[in-house]
Order: C-alpha cells, then sequence, then structure tokens
C-alpha cells in the first residue's frame, strides 16, 4: 500500500494578516518533508469561496511549486473542477500537461463535478447539470493531451474548433486519471469508466472491502474507459495524527479532524452561509460535533496506526490520504507525525508494495486489455478537414 497526504489548505478564524502567507509556506514545507521522508503522494483540492474550510483556489500553483521542492513525491489534482464553467477543458488540459512537465512526469489527474452551492452558484452551474457536465469535459481533456490535432468538438455544454493543444505531458497517453467518491454509486461509476477512485468518504476497513470488491466486480464487467488508459486505483482517506502517547496524538489532531469534518457537514450538507460574515471556528467551538468513533481513526500511536491501516491494506486498498491539515492543527506537529509514521509504520508497507502490485497486474491485466478493446475512441481529424486559420491582421486587411 502506498500513502498520500492531503491539502484543504484550512485556515479558521480570526484572520491577521500574514495567515494565508504562513499556511502556505508550511504547506510546501511539509509537502517537502514528506517527499524526503517517502510519502508517495501529495494531494491538493481546487475550492472556492469556501472560507476557513479550503483556501484552495489555484491547486495547480501551488502543485508547481512543490515539483520544485520535492524530487519523488507524485503530485496530484484532488480534484480539478471539471465543469466548463469553472474550467474550459482546453485549460484543464494545457494546464495538467504543463505541470507534469515541470514536475517530470509526476502529475495525478484528480477530477470531479463539485457539490457545494457556494461554488455552485458562484460559477452559474446548474446543480442536475454537473455530472454531464463532467462527462463531457474528462473525456474531451483526455483527447485534448493525446491527439494532435484535436479535431475540435459540438457540445452541449462547451463547444471548440479544431486546434493542437500544446504542450502534450510527459506520461503517456496522459496522467493517470482519478474521480473524486463519496459513495458506493461513485465507486462504481469510476470503475465503469477505467478511473481510480478517490475516496472522500470516512470509511472502516471492512467497509473499504465491499467498495473495493464494487469497484474491481464493475471494472471486470462494465468498463469503457473515459480516458486513454485505466487507472485501476483505489485510494481512501483516513485521519492522521501521531505520537508514541496516544492522548498526546488525540490532543494534536482530534479537534482539526472534527473541524474538517463540520466545515464538510456546513458547506455540504446542512450549512447555512453569509459570504465575509460566518464564522465557522466560532460555530465550532460553541456547538462541536458529538463525539465519533470516525473522528480518531488514524489518531494514536504507531502500533494503533499500523492496525488501522492492516485492514486497509488487507481489504486491497491501493493508497490511503492522510488529512492531517485541519482546523487548527499546527506546523511542527504535523511535520513530526509525518517523521514517525515514515520512521514506525511505513516500513511494513512499503516492503509488500512490489508483491501487491504484482499480484495485481497478474490479476487485472487481462481485465483492463478487454475494458479497452470496448472503448469508443473521437475520430481524428482527415487532413482535408484541418482548417488554415487566417492570422488577424491579414483578415483583417483581406476584408478592407
Amino acid at each position: 500500500m502506498r500513502f498520500g497526504i492531503f491539502y484543504e489548505h484550512q485556515l479558521p478564524r480570526p484572520w491577521r494578516d500574514g495567515d494565508e502567507l504562513q499556511l502556505f509556506r508550511e504547506a510546501l514545507d511539509q509537502v517537502e518533508l514528506a517527499d524526503r521522508v517517502g510519502i508517495d503522494f501529495a494531494w491538493e483540492v481546487e475550492h472556492h469561496f469556501l472560507e476557513e474550510y479550503s483556501h484552495s483556489s489555484a491547486p495547480e500553483v501551488f502543485l508547481a511549486a512543490c515539483s520544485q521542492r520535492t524530487k519523488q513525491i507524485r503530485l496530484g489534482h484532488g480534484i480539478t473542477l471539471m465543469a466548463p464553467n469553472y474550467n474550459h477543458p482546453a485549460r484543464v488540459a494545457e494546464r495538467i500537461a504543463t505541470l507534469d512537465l515541470v514536475s517530470g512526469g509526476r502529475v495525478e489527474w484528480g477530477t470531479g463535478e463539485s457539490a457545494s452551492l457556494t461554488e455552485l452558484a458562484g460559477f452559474n452551474v446548474p446543480v442536475g447539470e454537473k455530472r454531464p457536465m463532467w462527462l463531457e469535459a474528462v473525456e474531451q481533456c483526455a483527447n485534448m493531451m493525446t491527439m494532435t490535432p484535436y479535431p475540435g468538438f459540438e457540445g452541449k455544454y462547451f463547444s471548440m474548433p479544431c486546434r493542437n493543444i500544446v504542450p502534450k505531458p510527459v506520461q503517456k497517453p496522459h496522467p493517470p486519471l482519478w474521480v473524486a467518491c463519496s459513495n458506493r454509486e461513485t465507486i462504481r461509476l469510476a470503475a465503469r469508466l477505467g478511473i481510480g477512485a478517490l475516496t472522500f468518504a470516512f470509511v472502516d476497513p471492512a467497509e473499504a472491502r465491499l467498495w473495493v470488491d464494487e469497484y474491481y466486480r464493475a471494472l471486470r464487467d462494465e468498463c469503457v474507459p473515459i480516458g486513454h488508459a485505466i487507472n485501476a486505483q483505489i485510494a481512501m482517506v483516513t485521519g492522521f495524527s501521531l505520537h508514541p502517547d496516544q492522548q498526546e496524538a488525540l490532543r494534536r489532531g482530534l479537534d482539526g479532524f472534527r473541524f474538517f469534518t463540520y466545515g464538510l457537514e456546513h458547506y455540504y450538507a446542512n450549512g447555512t452561509h453569509r459570504p465575509g460574515r460566518s464564522d465557522l471556528w466560532k460555530a465550532f467551538e460553541a456547538n462541536p460535533p458529538p463525539p465519533r468513533e470516525t473522528f480518531q481513526r488514524g489518531l494514536g500511536t504507531p502500533e494503533q496506526m499500523r492496525a488501522h491501516l492492516r485492514g486497509f491494506a488487507e481489504a486491497g486498498v491501493d493508497q490511503v490520504v492522510f488529512i492531517q491539515q485541519g482546523g487548527r492543527n499546527r506546523h511542527e506537529h504535523i511535520c513530526a507525525a509525518l517523521e514517525l509514521f515514515a520512521r514506525e509504520v511505513m516500513p511494513e508497507f512499503r516492503d509488500a508494495e512490489a508483491a501487491h502490485q504484482q499480484r495485481k497486474l497478474e490479476t487485472i491485466g487481462p481485465i483492463i486489455e478487454a475494458a479497452m478493446r470496448r472503448k469508443v475512441y473521437l475520430r481524428p481529424a482527415a487532413d482535408q478537414d484541418i482548417p488554415d486559420i487566417v492570422a488577424l491582421g491579414r483578415s483583417v486587411a483581406v476584408q478592407r
């Protein structure tokens, strides 16, 4: 099993001058440390207007900065919002490819629909249309990164003429493709499309086994790839706070993880928000969520963490992603926990990873080959259909 760290860039009120600067500087230091100790992935969200919960509206900038301070860690969009109202598909293709180039081929291309009305309404994305928007944009983005030239497209949600989208990514045909999943239905959708499942649901290892089994069953029986390659991977998130003393681990990490889930519920489930006026941290302190067993998963001693992770490994999960930056969690505690994890927990799982990947390849290799034969490809542009584009100055001169 492999491991990732995950960033929302949370910043509870009250805010002081320099707080956001410190937040980003510390996050960059944490990613650099994670790379140095052998963590495999750094995931960065894209959110807009979600005050306190997520100040990560330009993940491509943050990940590009990470790429210049690291050598091995994979740099994941977790996720890129794909509705054209957020990001035109050609701009996504250009940014993903550019990040892949500047990182030397280390990008993981996570995608998603968005589920917060604060964001959706802010960009005039109809709630009932976000799934088909995502489907259309993801498929065409993959085509843009692989076709020379891209033949053009007339769709329901965006259209563009024939153009050659440059640059092209290092990884061929394109970086590994993922989708954010919050329930078993989207897990099955990911498998049907041949996409890695980046699962943002806090499930226990027993439930994880059910999700994994459903994913691979759908991959075998129903997969028609939306991209030009299949990424058969399942990642699941958990809390993270590690210390030799369990109570100290809880003291350092529990409130941060509880605020993470509080903000999630505020923006996505049951909150009412006033832009620039609502104070999530104050409301959280006044009415904290009741204790849940979920809050303590991944928070404890190295031995407790090993036992927690063994359940995921036995369920067939490929990657566990740690939510270590939440609420008011302190930078020095996050760094100490990462170093302790790398020293006392990670080796057990690292030693078994090569054998796991070999067994998996032998099992699903034929399934992937069969699924790729079912893919329907966009027809390339014939030479006679590629337009001649007259320069603007020449066009104006001719018209005169």
